[in-house]
């Protein structure tokens, strides 16, 4: 008999549990799971953050099994997954793992579950890269919201990361090492109380809403709820992933459905690491190339901020018109994560990046505020053609015209991704860096180097509170 492929994909997280990875999908999670634990750091500033914790400790009652990152006592998983998965996305800083942000959700999962049960390093590396690997998988067989049709953004009217339900609940199922059979109800139950697809929405609105698009934490409750109840003997929908009429496409409003290659080598080839992105900046993805663009020009030129008459900046073909994007009511510093013309404007006035572009003085610095109705975003005119070559391809351009010159610097990739040019490739040195800067004023500078030491080799940690035990100041 034919296996479905929800049976498919809990055969392959199942046996990825206790088998070794290959070591390029082996670094590449510890690079990770580095990066969004300091994303998860800094995210306690944030006002959004802040609010993830707390609800974090509503669900976790008096529990004392999992670490809140920067909080001093425990909590339950739900709780503790909850709240962190809040820190993590609350700056918009998390790298991108097709199809979004995956990590946000994943490390906070994994790292609940193993504390709780007090599971070695390995097993939160195989569930994590389990996860990321089905969510890559998922979201080439459905629509992109990059999507190009005869040289032109074919922008998808629904879209979003609901998918990712599926890694995510595969990956409890790892933590908890359930058997084949029950995480392939798992996965059942996870595909019939997915949460919706709300990206277009959320970026269609304004001013948009703060719980994005989509609550991240909901995914990961769903996730948990999904595993436990399979546990417990509640039965799944097996076809979820092979009937396109009834099953999990229409449910979420996919217009494509390509599964062919869903389970094709899973397991062999691992395809997730090539797409993976980390991020400079605390803004959607969408504009990070041209900010790499502007920031050159301002740069090697020594442009200030008060010399400027304009800038021209040119990105995504698909993003001209989005409301979010294009808005300039900034009225929290959540709204600047969205704002074209905030970021370029930040950007225009030197400040580095990473967290400092959401700190209040930042934000609303006079400065930025009066410079951003001098700043024009446009499409790119190639960008269709070169989305169409290279799915990673993000061609950019920024104009500044200052002094009385145009001065103009082009890209084709971000800084973050993996592409033809070695420079746009972020090192582990530049991680560290980045996961040091974030620790600072919420771990001492030991603690934070201590982290660093511990993940880069958490395939020989036997106890993840070794790890979640560095967390907590």
């Amino acid at each position: 008999m034919t296996s479905s492929n929800v049976e498919r994909f809990a055969a392959f997280a199942y046996q990825v549990g206790d088998a070794p990875l290959p070591l390029e999908v082996l670094e590449e999670t510890k690079r990770l799971v580095l990066d969004g634990l300091g994303c998860g750091l800094v995210g306690t500033t944030s006002e959004f953050g802040k609010v993830g914790v707390e609800y974090g400790r509503v669900l976790g009652a008096q529990g004392d099994e999992a670490t809140i990152l920067g909080q001093r006592e425990r909590t339950s998983v739900h709780g503790a997954a909850f709240a962190n998965t809040e820190l993590l996305s609350a700056l918009d800083l998390t790298a991108i793992t097709l199809p979004g942000h995956v990590v946000p959700y994943i490390v906070p999962l994994t790292l609940a579950l193993g504390e709780a049960r007090h599971q070695p390093g390995f097993r939160l590396l195989a569930a994590c890269a389990a996860c990321l690997e089905m969510c890559f998988r998922l979201s080439k067989s459905m629509d992109d919201l990059r999507d190009v049709q005869d040289g032109v953004p074919a922008t998808p009217r629904v879209f979003g990361y609901a998918s990712m339900v599926f890694g995510l609940t595969a990956a409890a199922c790892v933590m908890k090492e359930l058997d084949q059979t029950i995480t392939t109800e798992a996965l059942g139950i996870a595909g019939g109380t997915s949460p919706v697809n709300a990206l277009r929405s959320w970026q269609m609105h304004c001013p948009n809403t703060t719980v994005k698009y989509g609550l991240g934490a909901g995914i990961v409750l769903s996730a948990l709820t999904a595993a436990y109840l399979a546990e417990l003997g509640h039965r799944g929908d097996t076809l979820m992933l092979d009937d396109e009429e009834f099953g999990y496409p229409g449910l979420v409003g996919s217009r494509k459905w390509e599964p062919s290659g869903l389970t094709d080598r899973l397991g062999e080839d691992w395809r997730f690491p090539r797409a993976i992105s980390f991020k400079r900046y605390t803004t959607t993805r969408t504009m990070h190339a041209t900010l790499d663009a502007l920031i050159e020009v301002i740069t090697e030129n020594d442009i200030k901020h008060h010399e400027i008459e304009s800038i021209v900046a040119y990105g995504e073909g698909w993003s001209a018109n989005v409301p979010v994007y294009v808005n300039r009511d900034v009225r929290k510093p959540y709204d600047a994560q969205f704002s074209f013309a905030h970021a370029v404007s930040v950007a225009a006035h030197g400040v580095r990046p990473g967290k400092d572009w959401q700190t209040p003085d930042t934000v609303f610095r006079e400065s930025v505020i009066a410079l951003m109705p001098r700043i024009e975003w446009r499409p790119h005119p190639s960008w269709g053609t070169a989305v169409a070559s290279d799915p990673l391809a993000r061609p950019a351009r920024a104009e500044v015209t200052a002094r009385g010159e145009t001065f103009s610097a082009d890209r084709s990739y971000p800084k973050g991704t993996r592409s033809p040019d070695p420079a746009t490739y972020t090192t582990t040195d530049e991680l560290v860096e980045k996961f040091m800067h974030n620790a600072d004023g919420v771990l001492t500078p030991d603690a934070a180097e201590r982290i660093v030491e511990i993940v880069l080799d958490l395939d020989h940690v036997a106890d993840l509170e070794t790890l979640t035990r560095q967390l907590r100041p």
